[in-house]
């Protein structure tokens, strides 16, 4: 199989074929301590926010660079009236739960996507990472790792090499 060949198949991969499993998702619920959000973006570059863990319904994202907010006082936020205050996810301004600071309506592709459709939309948003919704139910997530990932993979096992 030659590049060409590959990149076909990748493209027309589905998201439930490359997806990782849950487990090994930084899930939080919307009641999670502050604290614990920050102890998991210590080694993630994000987390997501589900609801409950029974309806797993995404409600948002915390991202890494979020924590600049979390962690500035109140007063160094600049609020500007009629604008919703970042100095309310500060923990000084009152912020101790995921839900507080989570970047509500996160970037979300369907599970039934292809991987073709996943690059558009991570390039049209500029976007590393997408989570993979079921009728809004969060079932994965999908990053530039990950498809970086798969498609070294799909190389390997079909045989093709880079041609110098």
């Amino acid at each position: 199989m030659d590049v060409e060949a590959a990149l076909e198949k990748f493209y027309s991969m589905k998201l439930a074929e490359v997806i990782p499993p849950m487990t090994a998702m930084p899930v939080v619920t919307a009641d999670s301590d502050l604290l614990n959000v920050l102890k998991i973006l210590r080694a993630r570059h994000h987390v997501w926010v589900v609801r409950d863990w029974e309806s797993m319904e995404l409600l948002g994202i915390i991202k890494y660079l979020d924590v600049i907010d979390i962690l500035l006082p109140p007063e160094l936020h600049g609020f500007k009236l009629g604008m919703t205050s970042k100095s309310m996810k500060s923990l000084l301004g009152g912020a101790a739960k995921a839900e507080d600071v989570a970047e509500r309506h996160p970037l979300t592709i369907e599970r039934d996507a292809t991987v073709l459709d996943t690059l558009k939309k991570m390039k049209v948003y500029r976007a590393q990472v997408l989570a993979v919704v079921e009728g809004g139910k969060l079932v994965g997530e999908v990053s530039l790792r990950i498809l970086i990932d798969e498609f070294l993979r799909l190389l390997k096992v079909g045989g093709a090499q880079w041609k110098e």
